[in-house]
């Protein structure tokens, strides 16, 4: 008895690797001497095989088992080694997922893939611009970094991610594999109080953001608008004020009602016609063409980048650098992007 129990013991301290090696090796080992103790009764490898796992899971169909007294020997001691032996294996394959959902919800596992876009701080805003970022698309995904003990939504989400750290850290913005992203977005921290040390934050969060990725493109939101010339030198690529932004749509909304609605459709997926950007057609010389072209197709083209006097411009040639943007419902998108 002592000898089973140090047996366990042992089996217990060794790591996954061997003790998954060490198994294999045993389940091989016995069903070849079981074949070679009975070879007329198990008449193939194969049944030997499947005699042994039946007789480690214990599950014992009885279709095949040993007749011969060395053959039933043999068995007796495979079974008060082997179910031990299964038992410690299956024990630890269910650690290892524990091990990695735990380590899943606290932030601690690395983001492989590519093509997606990082958030920076979560809040209210993260939540609405999460949901917006899913919903927009239907395999894109999104890596959240912040430095709370646990996941702040939901683990087996499996297009959401979250990496625990500050953002500040190198090593946290490689976590993420920023370097493989679309795009960062550093939403202002509104647990610092002052806009002005919110805004000093972000910038320490885009100085490291552009050294470590400087080729992915990066938006931040800052409080304090005399701000926006320092993020000028770190070569973010866009800059969004919220104070701004905010007092901008009230003012619009005052002088022309129901106007907020129509921002409201334009900025989110969610309601009405949507902002979406469209591939220039090979046949499209000029603007005009890709005015009628979309028309007839549902949707209306408004901009070319940050250019909105497409209207007063149709007789151009389309650059090589045009980035169209149009406005029109999903299915209209669909097809378009066909």
């Amino acid at each position: 008895m002592h000898f089973f129990f140090k047996f366990g013991l042992n089996l217990i301290k060794m790591r996954n690797s061997t003790i998954i090696l060490f198994t294999l090796i045993f389940v091989a080992l016995c069903s070849l001497i079981v074949y070679w103790l009975e070879p007329d009764n198990f008449e193939s490898i194969a049944n030997s095989f499947y005699f042994v796992m039946t007789t480690f899971s214990t599950v014992g169909y009885g279709d095949y088992s040993p007749v011969s007294l060395a053959g039933k020997m043999f068995a007796v001691l495979m079974y008060l080694l082997g179910i031990g032996l299964l038992g410690v294996v299956i024990g630890k394959i269910v650690d290892a997922f524990s091990i990695f959902r735990r380590k899943k919800e606290e932030g601690k596992l690395n983001y492989v893939n590519e093509n997606h876009i990082i958030i920076i701080g979560w809040g209210k805003k993260t939540e609405s611009a999460v949901t917006e970022l899913l919903e927009s698309s239907v395999d894109g995904e999104v890596v959240v970094i912040d430095v709370l003990p646990k996941s702040p939504f939901d683990i087996t989400e499996n297009r959401l991610h979250y990496i625990q750290g500050e953002a500040t850290e190198e090593d946290t913005l490689l976590k993420a594999n920023i370097t493989k992203a679309k795009s960062v977005i550093v939403f202002s921290d509104d647990k610092i109080q002052g806009y002005s040390l919110q805004d000093a934050k972000t910038l320490s969060i885009a100085i490291t953001v552009e050294r470590v990725a400087p080729n992915v493109h990066t938006t931040v939101e800052i409080m304090v608008e005399k701000n926006a010339s320092n993020f000028a030198h770190v070569k973010v690529d866009e800059v969004i004020l919220s104070q701004n932004t905010t007092s901008t749509l009230a003012v619009r909304s005052a002088m022309y009602k129901g106007v907020s609605k129509i921002y409201s459709q334009l900025m989110s997926r969610q309601h009405g016609d949507d902002l979406y950007k469209v591939e220039v057609n090979e046949k499209w010389l000029t603007y005009r063409d890709a005015f009628q072209d979309l028309l007839q197709q549902g949707a209306t083209l408004i901009a070319d980048r940050d250019h909105l006097d497409i209207n007063r411009r149709l007789d151009e040639k389309i650059p090589i650098e045009a980035v169209l943007y149009v406005i029109c419902d999903t299915e209209t998108y669909e097809l378009l992007s066909k």
